[in-house]
């Protein structure tokens, strides 16, 4: 999510908490009918010569949802095959990121991925993406990762997934979101895509998703280059990589990403997020990297405590992005850590994206993390009280 510390709290019974999402007051459902006696006693058989009633309308049927075959950028919109804009509303599904490297699985809890989990997803009217995030090791086999979670046993898990996601009507939204240099292990967050593998994961990655057009790559999760500054260098090393203040490593920038995934033969649609953990985008535009598909959009993080995490905010950097392109706020939460339940931010927030027409995912599809859960079962989809009812009412509007 958002730093150091607040990476070292994803993390509850062995598991990695991965973001800190927000949770939401419940918003209680209420169903409008009508009909039934008046309760006057008076007998509903029309006598002689009085007036026949007045049948009620027919209800509008429930309109079909647009397909998500061919996504492809126009403008600051995400469009379908046949031209229709595309608003993205969904959820993030961790576990895919950490399962694999702690010998646990492909997915948390394991077997999610094929028990009902995605049925569930999709039964929430409204969404219509899953956020799946990746470990860079567990894709390449490589740096000590167990063997029977990794390499191809991981890939086709991940091939598998995305398949049932897209058949279901789900756009897959895949994530680098656990990596690391050299013959470290991916076990967490880093500032920046290695250039060790990350270049790699990416064109692997591309090429098994490059006919799939309702996939999108995220290329990574929360860069925060420069100790987690908003600067200059900080957004040079974000697209050039290389030497960067505050990274140990090489860094992988994104018009490297960005070269390697065209380069694969996929012209899917790229999401790229900001500096500062995705939640700055105050030199996006200027820093945009080439892309010969012109198939970008810009990934944003947004929590509640964030440096940029309110209206007056969002009206500077953030507005005058979405202007020219497509912004697709992969998280966002009420608090970094997770410790408020309360919805005032992520109101205002959803507010200003919908009057802006941008696309946001809710983290997280997990039953970990009390009230920063969406459910409290998975593959039943049953929301928690507070930020998985929000999400839920505020996706079907």
């Amino acid at each position: 999510m958002l730093s150091s510390v607040q990476d070292s709290t994803r993390a509850a019974a062995g598991r990695y908490l991965a973001k800190a999402l927000f949770a939401c007051a419940t918003v209680p459902l209420v169903a409008a009918c009508g009909g039934g006696s008046s309760g006057t006693g008076t007998s509903s058989t029309a006598t002689a010569g009085s007036p026949s009633p007045t049948p009620s309308p027919a209800p509008s049927p429930t309109p079909a949802p647009a397909s998500i075959a061919g996504l492809h950028v126009v403008g600051n919109a995400i469009q379908n095959a046949s031209g229709q804009p595309i608003v993205l509303h969904g959820v993030d599904k961790s576990g895919s990121e950490f399962a694999c490297i702690q010998n646990n699985g492909f997915f948390d809890p394991p077997g999610s991925e094929t028990d009902g989990t995605v049925a569930a997803i999709a039964s929430w009217t409204g969404v219509n993406a899953v956020r799946v995030p990746m470990n860079e090791d567990c894709w390449l086999a490589i740096n000590g990762a167990p063997a029977a979670y990794s390499g191809t046993a991981y890939q086709n898990e991940i091939k598998a997934f995305v398949s049932r996601l897209t058949q279901a009507g789900l756009v897959a939204i895949l994530d680098l979101h656990w990596n690391a240099a050299g013959t470290a292990q991916a076990t967490g967050q880093q500032p920046m895509p290695d250039a060790d593998h990350s270049v790699t994961f990416w064109s692997q990655v591309a090429a098994a998703f490059k006919d799939n057009d309702s996939v999108i790559f995220d290329a990574y999760n929360e860069p925060y280059p420069d100790s987690n500054s908003d600067t200059t260098e900080a957004w040079r090393c974000w697209r050039d990589g290389g030497t960067c203040a505050g990274v140990s490593y090489q860094v992988a920038g994104m018009q490297q990403i960005v070269t390697a995934i065209r380069a694969a033969g996929a012209n899917n649609v790229i999401m790229l997020g900001g500096v500062q953990y995705s939640n700055a985008l105050s030199q996006w535009l200027a820093y945009k990297p080439q892309d010969p598909a012109n198939n970008l959009a810009a990934s944003w993080h947004m929590y509640g405590g964030n440096v940029c995490s309110s209206t007056t905010c969002w009206n500077q950097a953030p507005a005058t992005v979405i202007a020219q392109v497509p912004v697709v706020a992969g998280e966002f939460g009420e608090s970094t850590n997770g410790g408020d339940c309360s919805t005032t931010v992520v109101t205002a927030f959803t507010d200003w994206m919908d009057a802006h027409k941008g696309s946001y995912l809710a983290w997280s599809w997990n039953t970990w993390g009390g009230c920063l859960s969406l459910v409290s079962d998975t593959a039943k989809g049953t929301p928690t009280s507070t930020w998985g009812a929000f999400i839920k009412t505020r996706v079907a509007q």
